[in-house]
């Protein structure tokens, strides 16, 4: 959808500066699931690091699309839910699973791999 306007918005490009990269989507769609404390996260997106999480977590938050509740405890207690602007999301990261599982069918007939992410 390119624009001969190099000011205007673009829809796509918005929703990608909120959801974009190789982390943010997953986070999101684990916290559709279900809420999660920092450690779970750790575990469900497997080789990210602390700070790489901790920092997609603080983006994803300031955008709305999640929401922190810190408890009053010792040892900290911190979790981590879908707010109601990220639950609209959920439509969109069904549609991209089943295009993805469309893919991976397509790419399994014909014997073909998907080149690997440099991020």
């Amino acid at each position: 959808m390119p624009s001969s306007k190099k000011n205007a918005s673009c829809p796509v490009e918005t929703t990608l500066k909120v959801i974009g990269g190789k982390w943010k989507v997953l986070i999101i769609h684990f916290l559709l699931e279900d809420k999660k404390r920092f450690g779970e996260l750790a575990n469900c997106l497997g080789r990210i690091s602390p700070k790489t999480l901790s920092q997609q977590l603080r983006e994803l938050e300031e955008d709305g699309i999640i929401l922190r509740k810190d408890f009053a405890e010792i040892p900290p207690k911190v979790e981590y839910s879908i707010s109601t602007l990220g639950e609209t999301l959920s439509p969109i990261l069904h549609a991209m699973a089943d295009w993805g599982g469309a893919l991976e069918k397509r790419l399994k007939t014909t014997k073909r791999t998907l080149r690997t992410s440099s991020e």
